[in-house]
């Protein structure tokens, strides 16, 4: 999958607002680039020298945002943050096209968390620099997208002829949403999707999938045990309590699967764990012992991709 050959495409300039907004090619340059920057992150410490990145975090979030931030510092560049927008203009009434239009005179790229659905799409029409969302509600969150794509890419050394099996919230789960959509295009893609009767995965999203490539094979189940068999990558994710309208429904199913390190054993020895975390009870500790798990591995490979994505969005690598 690592980019060889003919000159990288460029993406100075663009935005990054669904994870579908790149091509394959586009996606193997940035690992190339990714794996480049991890193997000498000297030789890029300076790339991004006299540079500055805005993140405006309308929601909670502590990996994102410390990632893009310490791939920014990484790079050489400066960083303005809004991390709790009842410190800023927001307060006041001010609508979100203003904020990116007043902010993109400050910055040379913007990175947009929130709540809203179709919050980054909107701030892309007035933002004057790069904006890369960061997660907008329920629907998409293509740099961690990048991530996982990356993570299987460094443990499995492909993206084509792989089963993934995702467990746990598949409706609200953007991170699960921008990921399908993704591998998608890879040939010979097999899902397995493992989740109680409430939080399926929608199906507009299997409507955009089956799209992009009509032979995508689903195999749906309410048991883990059931969708271990035969997976090679295993993408458990948290059941969300700020996607309830009530609490009563979110503590029926919080615990609805937990893996352990007896369950690992219906799995393939090559299976690799991930997770975008934060974890909750989905994961025993246990399981961190376990090579197979690599959501930590996985945390540190989204800082170098992300390194990757800026330093290209930029044009100075």
């Amino acid at each position: 999958m690592i980019w060889e050959g003919k000159k990288a495409p460029t993406l100075e300039g663009r935005h990054f607002i669904d994870a579908l907004d790149f091509s394959p090619a586009e996606y193997d340059a940035l690992f190339s680039l990714a794996e480049r920057i991890k193997s000498a992150p000297a030789e890029f410490s300076s790339a991004c020298s006299g540079k500055v990145m805005a993140t405006l975090f309308y929601e909670p979030s502590t990996r994102t945002r410390l990632s893009f931030e310490a791939a920014m510092l990484r790079l050489g560049g400066k960083v303005l943050t809004v991390a709790d927008p009842r410190t800023s203009s927001v307060a006041k009434g001010e609508s979100l096209a203003d904020t990116i239009r007043t902010v993109g005179n400050y910055a040379d790229l913007i990175v947009l968390r929130h709540p809203k659905e179709g919050a980054a799409k909107l701030a892309a029409l007035y933002s004057p620099v790069p904006l890369i969302n960061g997660g907008d509600g329920a629907r998409e969150h293509p740099t961690q997208t990048l991530t996982d794509l990356f993570t299987i890419v460094t443990y499995k050394g492909r993206l084509e002829n792989i089963t993934v099996a995702f467990c746990g919230d598949l409706r609200y789960g953007r991170t699960v949403h921008s990921l399908i959509k993704a591998l998608a295009r890879y040939p010979g893609t097999r899902f397995i999707l493992i989740s109680p009767e409430e939080l399926r995965l929608p199906d507009h999203v299997k409507e955009e999938v089956l799209a992009l490539r009509k032979d995508v094979e689903f195999h749906e189940t309410t048991r883990m045990e059931e969708g271990l068999e035969g997976a090679d990558v295993l993408y458990m994710t948290r059941i969300q309590k700020e996607r309830f309208f009530n609490e009563e429904d979110y503590l029926k199913l919080r615990d609805a699967y937990v893996l352990t390190s007896e369950k690992l054993k219906l799995a393939e020895e090559d299976l690799i764990v991930m997770h975008p975390l934060p974890r909750v009870t989905e994961i025993s500790y246990e399981v961190d012992e376990d090579k197979r798990a690599v959501y930590f591995q996985q945390a540190r490979l989204g800082m170098f991709v992300r390194m990757a994505l800026i330093a290209r969005l930029l044009g100075v690598a």
